[in-house]
């Protein structure tokens, strides 16, 4: 059985074209994801993300909780509001999950996936219990992602309430007013806010932020966006059995101070001292553009001098022009190497670039 946003109704009533997404009917556009794309890469788009569940973290050893349950260290969360972005890990060291920390007065918020909820929230619990710590899923709430260069702009003209709030906001910086609670973040590698509400009053916001001008945007343009950006897809790049260095996401992982026990450091930091070595068939996450005829998609597989690898994500990019994707090659493929792609038993070039491909609009690959 599937399930509804708060927004259901108002996006079909857009015209929006409904498909199942992680067990929820989501809108994969309204018409053009093209025109969605660049209207995020332009001016303003908006996306219903009331499928993601926020989990909030109450208890005298909240923190503690944190520490062991997510390989980043919630201790640089120095003030009210900061964000942490982090994978939660198995004691095998793949990705349960990867997610949003924001320290908050009541202790903290925790942000996860829509597809991974039910397991999510099944593995944080038993920790949860060990520390004493009270795990509520917020189901109560809607959240609205407003993204692009007039997104700031253009929510506080839709809800002038909280322009006061938005101004003040650094990048990855969330805070609440009264039962809202507006982020400066988002998946699109654009600057935008991510603004939770309760659940009755979405549609009014929606269709606020409509009037305003901003454009509603569906899962297909939310895809290429968070592709250009070099952003990973829980499910694509990672997964249960996908470490977090093989997966991009080493920058995550806080090793420091050396005594924090979080779940999998033990098999991650082994296999840290591999990579240092060199260790034949590991691999690790880089970026591709396509040279050649076609469109690169995922589970293609990447011929490389010193082995195979495979396509994770594979798009053709609205913003550059060309096909790109992300890929897991082996440790000694390097930026600026060529490899091959069998695109339907045909191999075909493709250049190894440094992510992401596009930022805030722009180009930033070599």
């Amino acid at each position: 059985m599937t399930s509804r946003t708060p927004l259901y109704e108002v996006h079909t009533a857009a015209g929006g074209k409904i498909v199942e997404f992680a067990g929820w009917e989501m809108p994969i556009h309204y018409g053009s994801q093209i025109k969605e794309h660049e209207a995020v890469r332009t001016d303003a788009g908006m996306f219903d993300v009331s499928h993601m569940t926020a989990v909030d973290v109450t208890g005298e050893r909240a923190t503690e909780f944190l520490q062991k349950l997510i390989a980043n260290d919630v201790a640089k969360l120095g003030f009210e509001g900061k964000a942490l972005y982090s994978g939660m890990l198995n004691e095998a060291g793949g990705v349960v999950d990867d997610l949003i920390v924001y320290r908050t007065r009541w202790g903290y918020r925790v942000v996860i996936n829509a597809g991974t909820t039910a397991k999510d929230l099944e593995w944080m619990g038993p920790i949860a219990a060990r520390f004493g710590v009270t795990l509520t899923p917020r189901r109560d709430l809607a959240m609205i992602a407003v993204q692009g260069p007039n997104a700031l702009a253009k929510t506080k003209a839709a809800k002038p309430e909280i322009a006061a709030l938005i101004d003040s906001l650094a990048v990855f910086v969330g805070l609440p007013h009264g039962d809202w609670f507006v982020a400066r973040t988002g998946y699109t590698g654009e600057d935008g806010l991510e603004v939770s509400m309760p659940a009755a009053e979405a549609p009014a916001f929606w269709q606020a932020l409509t009037a305003a001008g901003v454009a509603p945007a569906g899962l297909g343009a939310r895809d290429t966006l968070r592709l250009e950006a070099g952003m990973n897809l829980y499910g694509n790049e990672m997964d249960d059995s996908i470490s977090p260095l093989a997966a991009g996401m080493g920058w995550t992982v806080s090793w420091e101070p050396a005594g924090r026990d979080f779940v999998g450091r033990q098999v991650i930091e082994a296999e840290k001292a591999e990579r240092s070595a060199g260790k034949a068939g590991l691999l690790k996450q880089v970026g591709l553009v396509f040279e050649g005829k076609g469109v690169l998609r995922s589970h293609m597989k990447v011929v490389t001098e010193t082995g195979d690898g495979e396509i994770t994500s594979g798009t053709f990019s609205p913003s550059l022009q060309v096909s790109i994707a992300m890929a897991r090659v082996p440790l000694a493929v390097k930026v600026g190497d060529s490899v091959q792609v069998d695109v339907r038993g045909t191999l075909q070039p493709a250049r190894v670039v440094k992510m992401p491909f596009v930022r805030n609009g722009k180009k930033v690959f070599e």
